[in-house]
């Protein structure tokens, strides 16, 4: 598909096609004939003499001292030179060309005042695969995600380090030149609109929403395998019990569990066990846990659909050509989100590591052998799998300690409020990382656990997902090195073909 950048506002699945898909980018005729107007508001007060922050003076606590004529455009290229200054380790590629999406939907909106030339250049960089290089820390949330946008902007003037198409490292001047793109000289305010949004943030979240998406999908499913694995009912997921409680992610949760659990002989076969009065909180409240992150998603789904459509930059031009400061780039609503977010993958995680405990502990899982080991004793089964999940559930608990309610001030007191909404970003991608290893083990674990219920089995969907996931890890058997096993789990979470596979039988939602 060809992303047009245009008068109507940029989609989620637009920017991610981009991102991952490294699909093109065009822009609208109308798009530059509008840009060619709000520049024209630009280079009128440029031409008045009137000190304006952003055109005529310095940034920051610097926004007092006067830039005159002859300096301005060195003003904008010292800028990104200067806010160019990350640290740490490489962020992803995909989240660069996120936030490289999301500020071009921001020039594109004619409040930041760019030229025409330097928005098509800046879709140029992103359609010619050059990345540019851009570090973990820089960026506090605030005035937008500064440093991590100065080093985007740097490349697009030659300078600073990029991937090219291949993933190669290389100077920014050498890749562009093979790409015959020639370097923008920043004319005025352009510096400035090239760095001052909550594009990382964002470009992070609406990555983050799509993924988290399966993953809740995932977690049904491995609660449907361990519900069964563990004999547990499927009584408590009728309709008819949540609609007491209509909560529109706990419903879908329980819709999905009860077309998981649909036709199960081994749900079946136990529906009459008086050994069994109530499940444990684990499986009887899945819904729940898992509907209230459905319902959390949502409303961040909701502020990155508004934002996404958000004219973001400080100052802005303004339909009757003024320059207006403002505060719009600060990212306390995508922080917050992020952060809510983490905070729901612990707790979804937190109940899948406690579904595994269960399945093998012999005390609790009515029949089904210690640690799920061939020969307990001499084998110790998914014993350390399990220490394992728990390290990560451990670890996701830490990652969801809010950033957001974090603020240093910088900038000589200017900026005297931040909000930390890149680092809540940052944190979250390590947080569904762990959230798909976690899923991982347990879908391992109550695989494990079906198979050895036989000759009962799981219902036709997760009987096949049973198979798919035995086959890849072995299934029961004696001890064996676990590491590769759970890493070939991981991967079928990680890539998809498990949501693929149940989606052949049934329609979740």
């Amino acid at each position: 598909m060809t992303v047009v950048m245009g008068i109507r506002p940029l989609g989620r699945d637009a920017l991610i096609a981009v991102a991952r898909g490294f699909e093109p980018v065009v822009l609208d005729d109308a798009v530059l004939e509008r840009l060619e107007r709000q520049r024209g508001a630009i280079d009128a007060l440029v031409a008045s003499g009137t000190p304006v922050y952003g055109l005529s003076t310095g940034f920051g606590s610097l926004a007092t001292t006067f830039i005159s004529p002859d300096q301005r455009r060195e003003l904008q290229r010292s800028l990104i030179r200067s806010h160019a200054a990350g640290v740490g380790g490489e962020v992803e590629v995909e989240v660069v060309r996120a936030m490289m999406l999301s500020r071009l939907s921001n020039l594109c909106s004619g409040v930041s005042g760019v030229r025409a030339s330097t928005a098509l250049a800046y879709a140029a960089l992103l359609n010619a695969g050059i990345t540019p290089v851009v570090h973990e820390y820089g960026s506090l949330g605030c005035s937008g995600d500064l440093a991590p946008l100065a080093h985007v902007a740097l490349a697009l003037m030659g300078e600073g380090t990029v991937r090219d198409a291949n993933g190669e490292r290389r100077p920014a001047n050498e890749a562009l030149a093979e790409a015959g793109l020639p370097p923008v000289v920043l004319a005025e305010k352009e510096g400035l609109a090239l760095i001052n949004g909550t594009d990382g943030m964002l470009g992070q979240l609406i990555l983050a929403i799509a993924d988290i998406h399966d993953l809740l999908e995932l977690a049904d499913m491995a609660a449907a395998l361990s519900i069964q694995a563990l004999r547990g009912t499927d009584r408590v997921f009728v309709d008819e019990i949540h609609a007491l409680r209509p909560h529109p992610g706990q419903r879908a949760s329980a819709a999905n569990l009860m077309t998981l659990l649909a036709n199960s002989p081994i749900v079946s076969s136990h529906l009459d066990d008086v050994s069994q009065v109530q499940d444990a909180y684990s499986l009887r409240c899945a819904p729940q846990v898992h509907g209230a992150a459905r319902d959390t998603l949502a409303h961040a789904t909701r502020v990155a659909d508004i934002e996404l459509a958000s004219a973001i930059d400080n100052p802005s031009v303004l339909a009757d050509g003024s320059l207006v400061s403002n505060g719009n780039f600060h990212g306390a609503p995508v922080g917050y989100v992020l952060d809510f977010l983490a905070i729901a993958l612990a707790d979804v995680a937190s109940m899948a590591e406690r579904r595994t405990d269960r399945l093998l502990d012999v005390d609790r899982s009515f029949g089904l052998a210690p640690f799920l080991a061939h020969e307990a004793g001499v084998d110790s089964g998914l014993m350390i799998a399990q220490y394992s999940q728990a390290a990560l559930v451990s670890e996701m608990k830490r990652l969801a300690s809010p950033a957001s309610v974090d603020s240093i001030p910088s900038s000589g007191m200017q900026e005297d409020h931040v909000s930390m909404g890149w680092h809540a970003a940052r944190k979250l991608r390590r947080a569904l990382e762990a959230g798909r290893d976690v899923l991982a083990i347990e879908l391992m674990a109550s695989a494990r656990a079906l198979a050895m219920r036989a000759p009962l089995v799981g219902s036709p969907v997760t009987d096949a997902l049973v198979h798919r996931i035995n086959d890849v890890s072995g299934g029961p058997g004696h001890d064996r090195w676990l590491s590769p096993e759970i890493a070939g789990i991981g991967e079928l979470v990680r890539s998809g073909e498990l949501l693929d596979i149940a989606r052949q039988f049934v329609t979740l939602v």
